[in-house]
């Protein structure tokens, strides 16, 4: 086993290091449904269903746009504080910012192709764009196992739970800044997905425990009918397949 090196890298003043990385298993929870759902969402749009291509369009954009958001996050907020405070992880940050790399290139594949086959819904450009999701898929899967077994343990030691709180407050105001550019209500799915990637036995707890009173009530009022609205719209004659 390599000798592990001295960390470096001052705490903020008035915290200590250590915090709950948890909620980054619901966040992957989240984009591994996404991303496998999505290529089959698309190979079922039949030739020349423009109407249906619109849809599941919408939804790929959005699907694209969150993982270009959250790893961009990640880059802003958590690689330079994490090799600072340990420098014994920089190899793995190094391959976190590789598979980023990667990922992002893929994305640069993908999105060009999204606008020609909704307009379309040419059966040859939905099969060559699901084949490039399926791509995608593969190989986010392998960086976000790697990132939980090789990220989040040093995280969950040296950061302080407000710096790893960060992460989730760039990420909403990214959210919020665009939301008016996206096509559907990106807060609403956000706390939706959010709560199905939370075991059933668990949600009501986390819920109480994560979410403030304020968001509940605007969720039990508003958000939760847009949630479930989307959510029929992808799935129209089947349940809603599980997040697992």
């Amino acid at each position: 086993m390599a000798e592990k090196l001295p960390s470096s890298g001052a705490l903020p003043e008035g915290q200590t290091p250590g915090c709950d990385p948890s909620g980054l298993i619901l966040v992957h929870r989240i984009f591994r449904w996404l991303y496998r759902e999505l290529p089959l969402l698309v190979r079922d749009v039949e030739a020349g269903d423009t109407e249906r291509s619109s849809l599941v369009g919408d939804y790929a954009m959005l699907d694209f746009f969150a993982l270009h958001l959250h790893h961009e996050t990640e880059d802003t907020v958590l690689w330079d504080r994490l090799t600072t405070r340990d420098p014994a992880c920089v190899a793995h940050v190094d391959q976190m910012k590789a598979q980023h790399a990667e990922v992002a290139r893929q994305l640069g594949l993908l999105e060009p192709q999204l606008a020609p086959w909704v307009e379309t819904a040419d059966a040859a450009l939905r099969d060559a764009f699901a084949t490039d999701i399926e791509t995608l898929r593969d190989t986010l899967f392998g960086h976000l196992g790697q990132e939980e077994d090789d990220i989040m343990p040093v995280a969950a030691a040296v950061l302080t739970q407000k710096e790893w709180d960060e992460l989730e407050a760039h990420t909403r105001s990214a959210l919020l800044a665009h939301r008016k550019e996206l096509p559907r209500d990106v807060m609403s799915l956000q706390l939706g997905l959010l709560l199905a990637s939370v075991p059933e036995d668990e949600r009501d707890e986390w819920y109480h425990a994560n979410v403030p009173a304020p968001i509940r009530l605007l969720y039990a009022l508003l958000m939760k009918r847009r949630y479930d609205r989307a959510m029929r719209e992808i799935y129209p004659d089947r349940p809603v397949p599980a997040m697992t």
